[in-house]
């Protein structure tokens, strides 16, 4: 059990769709299972997951995965969410489930669901552990996660080797995590296909909610913001006035589900006791190699 100077015994919760899509543009096209599909993101997720098992050696710990990019909530709310993402290619899919198997046969729990995504399953869990006394490591470089950040809980980056907590989500975004929602509906969310309100960037975003705290706070008090010192206070105002409504809207799908049948109970986190013949069958099958076997076999509990 992994326990800070704070005193609160940790959760790693992985943001896995992540990892897999960075293995898959980063490792070359030369990995092959033995029905000869392509299993490079696999070999690249296996690596990136032993590396973070060895050097942290997790008691708790949860994997989350999107099950679909079409399929949330949010593409109900809001059909263009995500539309600019290409759907994944199918030997691309087929890689997902194998990397679900090998991080179910490390003992390791996988949360995922049709209607939320893994940012909601992730939310949901440290919603609820945080009220059971524990705090949470997110392992992830998705900026949406500062906004789960509480007093004691941390984001790691674990390709860059950053970690920060409340403090640094300021640093990084110039609002504090309960603002992070409202400043994303504000300025937009590219990667999400959400256009936030025309004209108003980052900074301006952060400026506003520096002021008036929230957006619903703002949107309340709109006539106070041409006499801000704002360049552009009186066309900012204007914009705000005519997309208020969308702001709102896109605010529901910044902000992380807390209601998502995330983990609800730390026993449900405990790595769970593994089968070698599980995980023996997986490796031939991924044809992994022996270095890589020797790792998983070391992993097993």
């Amino acid at each position: 059990m992994n326990t800070p100077a704070s005193g609160l015994p940790a959760v790693h919760l992985i943001d896995g769709s992540l990892y897999v899509f960075r293995a898959w543009h980063s490792m070359p096209d030369e990995f092959f299972d033995a029905d000869g599909h392509p299993v490079n993101a696999v070999h690249g997720y296996t690596r990136f997951l032993c590396e973070l098992l060895e050097r942290t050696q997790p008691e708790h710990i949860a994997v989350a995965f999107d099950a679909s990019l079409t399929s949330s909530f949010r593409n109900a709310i809001y059909p263009p969410y995500k539309a600019n993402r290409e759907l994944p290619p199918p030997d691309l899919e087929r890689q997902f489930v194998q990397c679900r198997a090998v991080t179910e046969a490390l003992g390791i729990h996988v949360m995922i669901d049709h209607s939320f995504e893994a940012d909601d399953l992730i939310g949901s869990t440290v919603w609820h552990l945080r009220a059971q006394g524990w705090r949470s490591v997110i392992v992830s470089a998705d900026k949406d996660f500062g906004q789960l950040l509480g007093e004691h809980d941390e984001q790691w980056d674990y390709a860059r080797s950053q970690r920060w907590g409340p403090a640094g989500v300021h640093e990084k975004l110039g609002v504090h995590p309960q603002q992070v929602a409202d400043y994303l509906a504000l300025c937009g969310d590219a990667v999400d296909n959400i256009p936030g309100v025309p004209g108003v960037g980052a900074k301006t975003a952060a400026a506003l909610l520096s002021h008036f705290g929230s957006l619903d706070n703002l949107l309340d008090r709109i006539d106070e913001v041409p006499f801000l010192r704002l360049r552009g206070a009186a066309t900012c105002a204007a914009k705000l006035r005519e997309h208020a409504e969308q702001a709102r809207l896109y605010r529901r799908l910044t902000r992380i589900a807390l209601d998502a049948p995330g983990a609800s109970a730390t026993d449900m986190l405990l790595r769970r006791r593994s089968e070698p013949g599980t995980l023996d069958a997986l490796c031939e099958q991924l044809r992994f190699g022996a270095f890589t076997r020797s790792r998983l076999r070391a992993l097993l509990r």
